[in-house]
């Protein structure tokens, strides 16, 4: 049983002897010192007793403290003459007590060792600001109540929305409830956020605070919350002859986004002549490093995603596949661009391929914020051999919500036809697709299989943008 002492007056000193009464802990019993009326609730439980004395007396105080040991002292009183007394008497009799004072008079204490200060104006000032729009709510009574425990509400429009928990990348940060409708959820990573759910998440106040920034900004800011910037991967073993079609076509990509910027790492360098060509085209916004040492090349790029805040990995399908940057871009949670014949300036159209639910949920919102992005023409294509139009009702529902929502236009394609062949038909599109650890690699073996996910890196026709998804837990 922990004793503990309470001087109380006027109507917060009421207050918080009602929330002890009310709120019971069996382990708590709560000695409550008063001279004046009004201060004690009406109803009272048996762990509070009342002791009608003046705290301001040092003989009241003494007599009582002799017979009881405490663990904690609270002052909650109205006057501020009557508070320091208390404090002077309770510092005389017991040094090490612990003692939480309510200040609502922004005092300064010569000697704060065991003393916890409330003041009283910051607290309702702090509860005040809670409310202004556009602030974060975070914990204050939990943890080390500095920040790292963050509530967010998702607005409408945030890039967010419509996003399994499982393809947010979370690196120091941790989503771990999310509030829907006066009901709490413990995320996974098949959970979805939607417009108006509050998220509980957890990590280092800076982070938090940049998270809260990420979260409310509005669609249109391809390819966050995957990253900010945008990081090209050169292999001269591979790309040594396209090398600068692929600088050009990623800068021009980074010029019709948003405040963005360009990465390049030139890996096994070995034409210093087309280095220099390749070193011309840098400017503010697109920077090339060199990487000569080809024993850590995986170690560096991962450093250089974390280091630049990269949210889009351009590369080749060879060097995507030759590197192991499938598995290594999946884990972090990145977006990929595989570069196809067909250069990006030429695209009109961007194509999403009706496929599992779970996966055509995932890549909805990125794939709008893209096609909108770059004022593509956005086509959600259900082809099916055998015309099985009804089992994908939902699918379409789901993106006709979200064009609704986000006024952007969707055309919805269904035809009776091999969907593989259809795409390869198709001339200026770029494909959006899903990819997973287990996506598959090019192999002979692809050109036989019936799943559509397992053409991604044999038709190098049309790029493609490739969005991590978990893979569902149904």
């Amino acid at each position: 049983m922990k004793y503990i002492l309470i001087l109380a007056d006027g109507p917060t000193g009421k207050s918080f002897v009602e929330w002890a009464s009310k709120t019971r802990v069996v382990e708590n019993e709560y000695h409550v010192v008063c001279y004046k009326e009004g201060v004690l609730p009406e109803k009272m439980n048996q762990t509070i007793s009342f002791y009608y004395a003046d705290p301001t007396s040092y003989s009241k105080l003494l007599a009582l403290m002799s017979k009881t040991r405490y663990s904690m002292v609270f002052i909650v009183m109205r006057e501020k003459e009557d508070t320091l007394y208390s404090l002077k008497n309770i510092r005389k009799i017991d040094s090490k007590v612990r003692i939480v004072l309510v200040d609502r008079w922004d005092m300064t204490y010569d000697n704060t060792d065991n003393l916890i200060i409330i003041n009283e104006q910051k607290l309702i000032a702090a509860h005040l600001y809670d409310y202004l729009p556009n602030v974060p709510v975070i914990a204050q009574n939990v943890g080390l109540g500095e920040g790292e425990i963050m509530e967010i509400l998702v607005p409408f429009g945030s890039s967010y929305s419509y996003r399994h928990v499982g393809s947010v990348a979370q690196r120091k940060w941790k989503i771990a409830a999310i509030y829907r409708n006066k009901k709490q959820i413990i995320a996974t990573n098949a959970t979805m956020i939607y417009p108006n759910d509050t998220l509980l998440v957890l990590g280092r106040p800076r982070v938090l605070e940049g998270i809260y920034k990420s979260i409310n900004k509005r669609m249109g800011l391809f390819p966050e919350p995957f990253g900010k910037n945008l990081y090209l991967v050169l292999d001269f073993d591979r790309d040594k002859e396209k090398a600068l079609i692929y600088l050009k076509e990623s800068i021009y990509l980074t010029t019709q986004l948003e405040e963005k910027e360009l990465f390049v790492r030139i890996v096994n360098p070995s034409d210093f002549e087309l280095i220099e060509r390749l070193k011309e085209k840098e400017t503010d916004n697109v920077t090339i490093h060199i990487c000569y040492d080809t024993t850590e090349v995986n170690a560096l790029i991962e450093y250089d995603i974390q280091y630049f805040d990269i949210g889009l990995v351009l590369n080749s399908i060879d060097t995507f596949e030759k590197l192991g940057l499938l598995e290594q871009l999946f884990a972090l949670k990145k977006l990929v661009y595989l570069f196809g014949d067909r250069s990006l300036y030429d695209i009109t159209e961007s194509v999403v391929l009706v496929t599992d639910e779970y996966e055509m949920e995932s890549i909805s919102s990125t794939a709008i914020d893209f096609s909108e992005s770059l004022d593509l023409e956005m086509h959600l294509c259900d082809f099916d051999p055998e015309g099985d139009f009804e089992s994908k009702k939902m699918i379409i529902e789901h993106y006709e919500t979200l064009s609704q929502i986000f006024s952007y236009d969707i055309t919805v394609d269904q035809e009776r036809v091999n969907p593989v062949r259809k795409l390869q038909s198709l001339d200026t599109i770029i494909q959006i697709s899903a990819f997973n650890q287990k996506s598959s690699k090019k192999s002979i073996f692809n050109y036989i299989s019936t799943k559509v996910q397992d053409y991604l890196m044999t038709i190098e026709k049309y790029p493609k943008i490739l969005v991590p998804v978990e893979v569902s837990e149904n």
